[in-house]
């Protein structure tokens, strides 16, 4: 598969459309099961029971993540955020109130060690948390009262190297079929060929058949355009009648197809229908994009014939203070926020994530490299104490990977296969990471120059063993989707060039091995290589965009996240380009510079060192925080993040900074200034001296009000999710970029607070409240309707300043 043409027909759900947000679930009637759940934070086997008493348990609406509901504390482990796990239950009465013939529950995840019971009966037990899974109730369904019991163990809650959450984190879904109907993630698309001219779409339809029938059985695939119009269509008859799966493909040709890509996400209807005796009987509808991947490991890679670097950040689940449960609108806002600032792709890692974030890709246009696991066969070390200090646990997911990997890894693949931004499948993450856990005698060459690895430990796992694993789970992505290369995340890269991990897969992940590139590129000259984790120094991005070979990377990371946290005080690992409540961070702007094909300029200041003035060793820092509130003639120095090929800097209107050339070397211009109030202000201009871009920054006086804004004040009444963003303001109505005070929230109406986030890393007070500190004089609010309409007041007040509020419309 090296160096072919990858081409997929794929499907999205409509944001915020009901109908759509069930095409995940690609069979029956299926609806949200979230609602008027049981739940109670501690283990008892008898809950299993019809009979068990569970009225005193706690009421709650799904998803829901029992451990950011917990307390910080320094005596829990660093690498989950100093957040507790634990044993917990949920229970659910119902009723079949349908004729359906067959009814089954769906998890799109739960974290972790789940067992499912339906009337006390065992429906099935799933270990890993990010794997979304089906169990058939038919059974053990009885009329009247039914009861859903679930057992989450997360005990061993430091499992993970980040924060993963704990309970029933994603949606539930309840789903009526017949007898006969599509079989979950069975319906596949793909283009076997794509031209300007037309596109011939592959159609694979699985019939779940629980009985015998002799009835006429057919698969319809039809599709239509953006505007509603048909432009294909197909019909094919199943070909067996027989209990059990039967496939069928059929085949759809699409004149002057309209191709899905990065600027021009456009997605096509097909809806697929299943018959008997000429009578639909089940069906599903979903969006299809057409697009062409080109690999080559001299050219690197092509979306739709066009040669391209991958601008790529990697991700992880949580969002702060909401933890592991993110509303579809707090994922969007992110996205948008990341592409912004130049960014054309995501890592899922390292994990399969929420269906809703895939849709939300593929409706944005971002490519995704979708990823199966952070660990193989032995557990990989996480730190209790400190990142990187201490004596590390050793808890993880290796215990159940030989019994369950291939089923996740092909469940992983059956699920996500049909969204267009996808464009790779990573089967690991390190795994092969010198001596956490295997080992190589090529450990002890001078060659591999990391001594931060040791040298060879004879009595470590065989890193041999990596290349075996790979071959196994590159053949489960295979047998489901050969439309997409296979790839890997390798961290030790000298050490698995010995073994037969390379090879194994069709594109090779380097992490923060830039300085192999050249090298591995010349000795294995049919390798396509990128890098799959990069830190955000500039000679990580000019190693991809100065060598064509490589064709991109994946900077660690797009936001911060919980969890992998240095020493207490610390909720998690900071290196984002976005905050925890996913607002550009300064790194967020300089990345900005490097990426976006937008006008880009911004400033960020920060007092001189008397050691670094007027030194070769000048201090030019991606971080800088645009303040300018300083000591009177106070020497600052000011830095200039821009895509121009030159800036200014004035003060008050007046030139304070020449212009000076942008600097390929630090990607950074800057001014050594004395500290004056008022206006500071770049302007990036083009070489002729016209301004192409600009930015201001403002000296502010002491916080004297509140002031609220609101992405949207008209919200649905179904658990709509809006962000208000607090400011800290002076008397001329200037934010106050060093305020700190704290703001209680307070909501009248059909809406409730889901979280108060400051984004600052150190602050490890209470965030369950309704009252938190501003950080660089913000707050963001997570506000939620309930299910009612009406209108909602929400106020905001902090001791001596004027409070504010903003009323919300919900319909």
């Amino acid at each position: 598969m090296k160096n072919a043409m990858f081409m997929v027909a794929v499907f999205m759900m409509a944001l915020f459309s009901s109908a759509s947000l069930r095409a995940q679930v690609s069979f029956g009637d299926a609806v949200k099961f979230n609602d008027e759940w049981l739940f109670l934070q501690k283990d008892d086997s008898t809950a299993i029971q019809v009979s068990y008493d569970d009225s005193e348990w706690r009421k709650l609406r799904l998803p829901h993540d029992w451990s950011i509901e917990g307390q910080l504390s320094p005596s829990l482990a660093s690498c989950t955020g100093y957040l507790p796990g634990g044993i917990a239950w949920y229970r659910k009465h119902f009723k079949i109130t349908d004729d359906a013939a067959r009814h089954y529950i769906y998890f799109e995840g739960v974290y972790n060690r789940s067992e499912v019971y339906l009337n006390g009966h065992l429906l099935g037990k799933r270990p890993n948390g990010y794997i979304s899974f089906l169990y058939d109730m038919t059974p053990y369904l009885k009329e009247g009262d039914n009861v859903l019991s679930v057992r989450v163990d997360h005990s061993r809650y430091a499992d993970s190297r980040w924060y993963t959450g704990s309970g029933i984190y994603r949606d539930v879904w309840l789903i009526a079929a017949p007898e006969i109907h599509l079989a979950q993630w069975g319906t596949g698309w793909y283009a076997t060929s794509l031209t300007d001219r037309q596109a011939t779409i592959a159609v694979d339809m699985e019939v779940q058949k629980h009985i015998a029938t002799h009835e006429k059985l057919e698969l319809s695939a039809t599709l239509y355009d953006a505007a509603g119009k048909q432009v294909a269509q197909r019909r094919t008859r199943v070909s067996d009648g027989k209990e059990g799966i039967t496939k069928e493909t059929l085949t759809l040709k699409v004149t002057k197809p309209h191709r899905w890509n990065l600027n021009d996400p456009y997605l096509y209807t097909l809806k697929a229908e299943l018959l008997s005796n000429g009578k639909r009987i089940d069906g599903c509808e979903t969006k299809v994009g057409l697009r062409t991947l080109d690999f080559d490991p001299n050219k690197g890679f092509a979306l739709n014939g066009n040669w391209m670097k991958v601008k790529g950040v990697c991700l992880h689940h949580d969002a702060g203070v909401l933890g592991a449960v993110v509303p579809p609108e707090v994922w969007e806002r992110r996205l948008n926020n990341l592409k912004e600032i130049g960014v054309n792709a995501i890592r899922m890692s390292h994990n399969p994530h929420a269906p809703i974030v895939y849709d939300l890709c593929d409706q944005l246009g971002l490519l995704v490299m979708d990823e199966a696991s952070d660990e193989w066969e032995f557990p990989k070390r996480k730190w209790i104490k400190g990142w990187n200090k201490g004596e590390p646990g050793f808890d993880g997911s290796f215990d159940f990977f030989e019994e369950w990997i291939e089923q996740d890894v092909t469940d992983m693949v059956r699920r996500d296969r049909n969204h267009p931004s996808i464009f790779l499948w990573s089967i690991g993450n390190e795994v092969d990471y010198p001596n956490d856990p295997y080992s190589h005698p090529i450990l002890d060459g001078a060659q591999i120059n990391q001594p931060m690895f040791g040298g060879y430990k004879p009595d470590a796992p065989d890193a041999m063993r990596i290349g075996v694993i790979a071959k196994r789970l590159a053949a489960r992505v295979r047998a489901v989707d050969t439309s997409r290369p296979v790839t890997g995340a390798l961290a030790g890269v000298v050490m698995s060039n010995e073994t037969e991990y390379p090879d194994a897969v069709d594109v090779v992940g380097y992490n923060y091995t830039e300085n192999r590139y050249d090298e591995d590129h010349a000795t294995y000259p049919k390798r396509v290589i990128y890098g799959s984790e990069n830190g955000s120094g500039l000679d990580a991005w000019y190693a991809v965009k100065n060598k064509e070979f490589i064709f991109g990377q994946f900077i660690w990371t797009g936001t911060d996240y919980l969890g992998e946290s240095g020493a207490w005080p610390s909720r998690g690992l900071y290196t984002g380009l976005l905050d925890f409540g996913s607002f550009p961070k300064p790194r967020g702007y300089f990345r900005a510079s490097l990426w976006s094909e937008k006008p880009v300029t911004y400033i960020g200041t920060y007092p001189i060192q008397a050691r670094f003035k007027n030194s070769q060793r000048t201090f030019l820092s991606p971080d800088a925080w645009d303040i300018w509130n300083y000591d009177s003639s106070q020497e600052i120095r000011v830095v200039c993040y821009t895509n121009a090929p030159q800036a200014r800097l004035l003060l008050n209107g007046k030139v304070v900074g020449d212009m000076k050339p942008y600097d390929e070397k630090s990607g950074i211009i800057y001014w050594d200034i004395p500290y004056q109030a008022g206006e500071l202000k770049a302007e990036g201009c083009d070489t002729n001296g016209n301004i192409v871009s600009s930015y201001s920054i403002q000296s502010s006086g002491r916080p004297y009000a509140l002031r609220v804004s609101a992405d949207r004040t008209t919200l649905s009444y179904d658990r709509a999710t809006v962000h208000l963003i607090v400011e800290i303001i002076d008397e001329n109505g200037t934010i106050v970029k060093l305020g700190d005070n704290d703001i209680t929230c307070t909501i009248e109406g059909p809406a409730r607070l889901l979280g108060l986030e400051g984004s600052d890393n150190r602050d490890m007070s209470d965030y369950t409240d309704n009252h938190h500190r501003a950080f660089h004089g913000r707050l963001l609010t997570y506000v939620q309707t309930t299910g009612e309409k009406g209108q909602v007041r929400v106020k905001f007040t902090s001791p001596l300043l004027q409070g504010t509020e903003v009323l919300l419309n919900v319909k």
